[in-house]
């Protein structure tokens, strides 16, 4: 076997020369060693193949990450993380990348090539305890005792994540090779299968009902991924099919396996990923490959020696790495270790050959069921096949010589006598087989499981042990041990005498307690006889043996008032272990092992004989302790051989072996009653130390009581204090409160002048604004006014213009129709044209009459209409109205005034130009009369036309009149409608006006008057209306209403723009006033 050393040492080779496997398949051992440090190693935690199969990565509690390739006989240090690593994965899609699970939780991704960090993912609450990745290398599952986490391993961005209730916990999730299918196992044995792209669950497991709960904790899967193997707190593996989802097989382990810690099937390039070997890794340190078909054990791996803590086992089947108890990797070489198994079978053939005859009973050699023999040392030279010697004993003697394991006690006394010890690697296993350990493991569960003894509770305060491992260890022994006789609980030297077995089977303490227990019952016989006091019987043997072989130096003792008590207890109650070193302990112990109990007085004899020259030298009793409580310079292998002497030259009846029984091992099965020791002392002492554990319970319940009381007054007066103080500082900030509160009314009063005086400038700078405003729109109404004005002068002008063109026309007419009536009067038939015109000038006048009336019609619907419509926009804008009214009256009573006064001026020269015409009238009535004479002989004639067209007529106006009461009709309806809806409006305007009223302290300005033509002063016949046709011939019609619509349309859009700039004034005005109203609310007190 190689063995590789790694310090500091960053890269190398792993051989010089390939090693070959050992006959137990071990290839290669690597140890790392501490800097400067030889003797301590760095143990390795955790171990990760590539997919490959050739290298693989471990991590060492330091946090450095190591490679090895065995392919190219080469190892680097590829990473140093500075932290204890928990998981490793190494079979990542780029295979220069791997992962690691760091003991903070964390999950980092390194380049094995350029040592750099690749990615850091975090998420988990508590320790990683596995990775798994999918086959592609793309994803990885990260599973922790809570939840288990997926990755992409592309983009290091978590996929998603299983979270599970506190009661339930997970125990591993992973993916399943060739396929798409993720495994979650949960602390309550349930098995969830779900596909990795939905996470849709595919199946469940069934959780086995029959038996106890195995309690799942190792999971392993075939190459195929038809097969789960699952095993836990059990001897018991199940072996589940997941196509069919059920149990094929449940196959028991030997009773040495109480627990699985670790599960893995062993891949084979000839079964089509079946894989039916299977790893079982349990709590002895001991990796058992089995046939899952046959349920047969092929080989092991391990031994109880060298315990492996966890296993990595090739993807290609080809090796096999094991993290030992101790840090140190062993790599195994699986074709070795099948070679017995693959070997091919042996021939039919066999050839008789004569011989001599001998007796061959005595080579025959028991073999016990279920023993595995440890291979021993190879030698290099060539054994010797000569014919072996018959045995020089009877069988009887070999018989009583055989032990366990195949070996023989004479042989090994004999090895022992040549070699002085026996071979560090085997030692172990020799003193099991010498001490015949029975190894009951239940009857010591039942002992382990009472728990601690109660006079082991404190084994920390009188023995402080620095490593924690070995302090519980030393008290769980020991507590056993109290638990088993009722005397190991009461003897103070225990400790002392069971710590260098506790310390050499650390990590066994099934073998520990079985040692302790047989040195005590064989070779610590009667030593309690005279309990509590030492064992005065052995005591005076070893004295008697002293005085027989070194009577000086006894006399010595005696003059110098040094006891057996002395120099032979404390070797005896610590088993040598104080003045020997761990190698001489290990050597003295070899041959007390194998030879008759008494032997280890002989060895306390032996050791002060060899030591008399510096005891005769010692005459102070400090000098003597100190001597025998210390290590000294002690040739162990001459003190040996004085004690091998005094064995065989002491006198029988001075010999210890005439009072001491010969060697009994413990009894298979239950362990045998130990009552050699006064029982009435131990109970006595048992009810002592029960009744002074009463005593002390009580007295620390009243010492509790008191503490508490005092606490209670500690409290009670803290409690006081801090009330006062509490009370001080609840005056001081009352005071300061009281400043701070006075600071902010006068900040507050501050504030306010300030917000006032604010106020006051927004209140100017909106007046300012308001009257600014005002005379931007007064200014632009007189504008208007002015512009109307000079289009009303325009008007008026081209109005007199036209008026008097047509006046002249009239005159001119009239000078014609004078000269046409001078004519008349000597033409007879001008009077029938006077009658025709008079008769069309009835005409026109009716038909004028009928015009008039259906405009008067016309503008009294369309009044109903725009009455109605401005109902409606009255309540719209009679708030918006209210403010621009009051100077607009001003406005509008000047505009009419000045209208009045140019429409008084238009009427003047109107009643001029009327008189003029009057004038004219008359001249033309005194020749008119004239021809009155003439018409009067014609009217006779032209009567019966008349009254013919007179019938017309009234037919004609009983069929308008008719049409004219259908209209009415269908007018007085409409005006019904209207005004319904009219009187709506009214009520809604009314309602709306009595909230403006509550709103405002005064009323609204009135709505602005309609522009009234003021009543002539003169009555009768001869008032002309301007707006009015004239009734005469030759008056002219004249109307202010032209262009009145475009003047009311400008006027409309001036009143809005008006109302548009109001309603912003009033909600800057609100705002403004919102604003002071929160100010002075926050800073009110």
């Amino acid at each position: 076997m190689h063995t590789v050393h790694i310090s500091n040492t960053q890269h190398g080779e792993l051989w010089h020369r390939k090693p070959v496997p050992t006959k137990n398949g071990i290839l290669l051992m690597i140890i790392r060693s501490a800097a400067g440090y030889q003797s301590k190693t760095v143990r390795f935690l955790q171990v990760a193949f590539d997919t490959t199969g050739e290298a693989f990565l471990a991590g060492d509690h330091h946090g450095n990450i190591y490679m090895f390739d065995m392919s190219r006989n080469r190892f680097k240090l590829v990473q140093k993380t500075g932290q204890a690593c928990t998981a490793l994965a190494f079979s990542l899609r780029r295979t220069t990348e791997f992962l690691v699970a760091l003991s903070d939780y964390s999950i980092k991704c390194y380049d094995k090539e350029t040592k750099q960090l690749v990615s850091w993912m975090r998420g988990h609450e508590g320790a990683v305890s596995s990775l798994s990745v999918h086959g592609s290398g793309r994803y990885a599952i990260s599973t922790s005792s809570d939840t288990a986490q997926l990755w992409d391993l592309d983009t290091f961005q978590r996929k998603r994540k299983l979270n599970v209730r506190h009661s339930v916990g997970v125990q591993k999730v992973f993916f399943l090779p060739l396929g798409n299918t993720i495994l979650s196992c949960f602390t309550d044995d349930s098995i969830f299968a779900w596909e990795s792209d939905t996470l849709f669950c595919k199946y469940q497991l069934p959780v086995p009902q029959d038996g106890p709960r195995i309690h799942y904790k190792a999971f392993a899967v075939t190459r195929d991924g038809k097969t789960l193997a699952a095993a836990g707190r059990s001897n018991l593996i199940h072996l589940w099919s997941l196509d069919s989802q059920q149990l094929l097989r449940i196959i028991q382990m030997p009773q040495e396996v109480r627990t699985v810690r670790h599960l893995d099937f062993l891949p084979d390039s000839f079964d089509g990923g079946s894989s039916q070997i299977l790893g079982v890794l349990s709590q002895d340190g001991l990796m058992r490959f089995i046939d899952t078909q046959t349920c047969k054990q092929l080989f092991e791996i391990g031994s109880p020696d060298d315990a492996i803590n966890s296993a990595a086992v090739c993807p290609k089947g080809r090796h096999v790495v094991a993290v030992m108890d101790d840090g140190a990797l062993r790599v195994y070489n699986v074709q070795a270790l099948t070679q017995e198994i693959n070997k091919p079978p042996q021939s039919l053939v066999k050839r008789v050959t004569a011989g001599k005859k001998t007796d061959t009973s005595g080579l025959k050699v028991k073999v016990h069921a279920g023993a595995v023999l440890r291979p021993a040392k190879t030698s290099a030279r060539k054994p010797r096949t000569g014919t072996p010697r018959p045995p020089a004993v009877s069988t009887l003697q070999n018989k009583e010589n055989d032990l366990p394991g195949g070996l023989n006690k004479k042989r090994l006394q004999a090895l022992l006598r040549s070699c002085g010890e026996y071979p560090a690697k085997y030692r172990l296993f020799i003193w099991r087989s010498l001490l015949q350990l029975p190894e009951n493991h239940a009857v010591f569960s039942s002992l382990t499981d009472k728990g601690l003894h109660s006079a082991y509770m404190c084994l920390r305060e009188r023995y402080p042990i620095k490593s924690h491992k070995l302090q519980r260890g030393l008290q769980r022994v020991l507590s056993a041990l109290a638990h088993w006789s009722a005397i190991f609980g009461e003897a103070e030297y225990l400790p002392l005498l069971a710590f260098p077995f506790v310390k050499l089977f650390q990590n066994n303490p099934l073998i520990c307690f079985e040692v302790v227990a047989t040195v005590i019952v064989n070779w610590c016989q009667h030593w309690f006889e005279y309990f509590p006091n030492p064992p005065l019987n052995i005591l005076s043997m070893v004295e008697n043996v002293l005085a027989h072989h070194d009577k000086e130096l006894l006399r010595h003792f005696v003059d110098c008032g040094v006891t057996s008590q002395l120099y032979a207890w404390p070797l005896l109650e610590t088993l040598f272990s104080e003045v020997l070193t761990r190698d001489e302990w290990l050597k003295l112990f070899d041959n007390v092992f194998s030879n008759h109990p008494s032997f280890l007085l002989m060895s306390v004899v032996a050791y002060v004989t060899c030591c008399r020259a510096p005891l005769l030298l010692c005459t102070h009793r400090d000098d003597f302790e100190y001597f025998f409580h210390h290590r000294n310079n002690t040739d162990t292998s001459a003190m040996l051989k004085e004690t091998y002497r005094l064995m065989e030259l002491t006198p029988a009846d001075l010999h210890p072996s005439s009072l001491l029984n010969d060697f009994e091992p413990l009894t298979p099965g239950q362990y045998p009653i130990f009552n050699k020791y006064p029982t009435f002392i131990v109970e006595y002492q048992c009810r002592e130390r029960e009744r002074i554990r009463q005593q002390e319970v009580e007295y620390l319940r009243e010492r509790q009581a008191l503490q508490e009381l005092r606490a209670e007054a500690v409290r009670q007066q803290a409690e006081d204090e801090a009330w006062y103080a509490q009370q001080e500082l609840l005056q001081q900030a009352e005071e300061q409160r009281r400043r701070i509160l006075q600071e902010e009314e006068n900040k507050l009063a501050h504030q306010r002048t300030r917000l006032a005086a604010m106020k006051r400038e927004l209140k100017v700078k909106e007046l300012t604004l308001l009257d600014a405003a005002r005379v931007r729109f007064l200014k632009q109404q007189q504008n208007q006014r002015r512009m109307e004005l000079s289009r009303l002068d325009d008007e008026i002008q081209r109005k007199m213009a036209l008026r008097e063109q047509e006046t002249a026309m009239a005159v001119q007419d009239m000078e014609v129709r004078q000269m046409e009536l001078d004519a008349q009067r000597r033409l007879f038939e001008q009077q029938l044209a006077k009658a025709h015109e008079s008769t069309s000038k009835d005409v026109r006048a009716e038909v004028d009459a009928r015009r008039r009336r259906a405009e008067i019609e016309d503008s009294a619907f369309h009044n109903l209409l725009q009455t109605d419509g401005d109902l409606g926009r009255e309540t719209r804008r009679v708030l918006e109205e209210s403010l621009a009214e009051a100077g607009q009256l001003d406005t509008d009573a000047e505009w009419q005034t000045e209208v009045i006064r140019r429409l008084t001026t238009s009427e003047e020269e109107q009643e001029k130009q009327r008189q003029q015409l009057a004038k004219l009238s008359r001249e033309t009535h005194a020749k008119e009369e004239q021809l009155v004479q003439m018409m009067m002989e014609v009217e006779g004639k032209r009567w019966n036309d008349v009254v013919d067209k007179q019938a017309m007529q009234d037919e004609e106006k009983q069929a308008g009149t008719s049409a004219d009461a259908q209209q009415k009709s269908v007018l007085s309806q409409h005006v019904d409608e209207i005004t319904q809806h009219r009187d709506a409006l009214r009520r809604s305007q009314e309602e709306f006006s009595n909230l403006q009223r509550e709103r405002r302290t005064r009323s609204p300005c009135s709505t602005r008057r309609r522009l009234q033509k003021p009543s002539s002063p003169q009555a009768g016949t001869d008032t002309v209306c301007l707006n009015n046709q004239s009734p005469s011939d030759s008056s002219t019609c004249f109307s202010l209403e032209r262009g009145r619509g475009r003047l009311d349309h400008e006027e409309r859009e001036l009143l809005q723009e008006v109302r548009d700039l109001r309603k912003k004034l009033a909600a800057r005005a609100r705002a403004a006033d919102c604003t002071v109203y929160s100010a002075s609310s926050h800073h009110s007190p």
